[in-house]
């Protein structure tokens, strides 16, 4: 990708702008030298032209500058996480508060075998198998900019079952090896219990066979979310009250289809773009199937499943999951296309930054890349202003107006759909 280069005004900016957030961010990092070079990898980040290594951040300096900074990031032994916290709640206390948490996935070709991680893997988001990294990101998300704030790094079995592989890498002890969805599930909980943070809605893409853990792990947290689906997902319906016929299975997309005549019209504007566009949505309550490896079986989830058409297409073309209840189709909608800014922000700021450029080997050194790309993606956006609007509020479309209620200081659950079979669509059309 072409690798954009700051005016020098702008990056003045941006480095004046770093020297505040060291002392926001890293303060949870005892040593004064620590905190510098945090600030010259910072600069470094932003400034720096071509690929973000810590040899080309080192520049022409002495070859002591780079040997200080690869002791900073792939060996000095300082905790990442307090500084990814201090960044998410200094955003909810910006004009950038987020409207969700956005899972984002990202991956990282690689040509050799040492990298951290590394393996040859199939990548759904490439469609094919790939020697790579396979991460992924959180990020507080609003209609206006999003923020990266936790990562996640999946680890091939052999990074964890081989124990000199693991011990050369610095793998923690507690690292399992997990798919890059239970990854990402379990970073959520962490936040969610531990960030003190408000809660949103979790944005993110699951596949078929992580569904019923996704669900069964956040409905225990009572985290609200939006599950994006393929079409192919068996889901149960019907059946609930005396004469309901019932419950039935089908793949979400016959279930939404069959109720194409209960479509309602949604304008909206894509994000980063001037058009305006066109999308069809309707809904059906359903139910959850319990995960199979649950020793104990739980009830089945009621959720609410949305399916949207493109303006001229025949068959819905995309699918959400959600256990939020009370908010307009179009509402859930926007959530779901919160996914959009994310991927415009990681395009047009994070890569810029250097997220995918870290070339050392250990897992340490990658996670404080990471969280360092993170800051400089924050400085950044931050630096070129932020809208002043509420950012509580999700942008009504330009059709289908909807009276919205502001959502309270505190953080509530929104309430659970109705068990499927009952009727009042109010609940979801108003």
């Amino acid at each position: 990708m072409t690798r954009v280069v700051l005016p020098e005004d702008s990056t003045k900016e941006i480095s004046d702008l770093i020297d505040v957030l060291i002392s926001l961010f890293f303060e949870s990092l005892p040593r004064r030298d620590q905190r510098n070079w945090a600030r010259v990898y910072l600069n470094g980040l932003v400034r720096t032209s071509g690929k973000k290594t810590i040899r080309n951040i080192a520049g022409t300096g002495a070859s002591s500058v780079e040997q200080s900074l690869q002791q900073f990031i792939s060996k000095s032994p300082w905790d990442w996480t307090p500084v990814r916290r201090s960044l998410a709640r200094h955003l909810e206390r910006t004009a950038q508060r987020p409207l969700a948490w956005v899972v984002q996935p990202m991956v990282i070709e690689k040509a050799g075998d040492r990298s951290v991680g590394v393996g040859r893997q199939f990548v759904p988001q490439l469609g094919r198998t790939a020697n790579c990294q396979q991460a992924g990101g959180i990020w507080l998300a609003s209609s206006e900019a999003s923020f990266p704030v936790e990562w996640t790094l999946t680890l091939p079995g052999p990074w964890t079952s081989e124990l000199l592989r693991r011990r050369r890498a610095g793998i923690p002890d507690t690292a399992r090896s997990l798919t890059p969805a239970q990854d990402a599930v379990h970073a959520v909980q962490r936040m969610a219990a531990t960030w003190q943070l408000q809660r949103r809605p979790v944005v993110m893409e699951v596949a078929n066979a992580d569904l019923p853990q996704t669900v069964e792990a956040f409905t225990l947290q009572d985290i609200p979310f939006v599950l994006k689906v393929d079409g192919t997902l068996p889901v149960s319906f019907g059946g609930a009250g005396r004469h309901k016929p019932g419950p039935h299975t089908a793949p979400a997309r016959e279930l939404i289809d069959s109720l194409r005549s209960q479509r309602r019209v949604v304008e909206w504007t894509r994000h980063g773009r001037a058009e305006g566009a066109v999308t069809l949505l309707t809904s059906a309550g359903i139910l959850t199937t319990p995960a199979e490896d649950r020793p104990v079986p739980a009830p089945p989830t009621p959720l609410l499943l949305v399916g949207a058409w493109t303006e001229a297409a025949l068959m819905p073309s995309e699918f959400w999951v959600t256990n939020i209840g009370d908010r307009p189709l179009a509402q859930l909608f926007l959530l779901a296309k919160l996914t959009d800014r994310v991927a415009l922000d990681f395009t047009e700021t994070c890569e810029p930054v250097g997220i995918r450029d870290f070339e050392g080997r250990s897992f340490r050194g990658w996670h404080h890349h990471a969280t360092l790309a993170s800051v400089a993606h924050a400085a950044r956006l931050l630096s070129g202003g932020g809208s002043t609007a509420d950012p509580m509020t999700l942008p009504t479309p330009t059709r289908y107006r909807t009276p919205v209620t502001p959502t309270p200081a505190a953080a509530v659950l929104p309430p659970r759909p109705l068990i499927p079979g009952q009727s009042a669509r109010r609940e979801y059309i108003r």
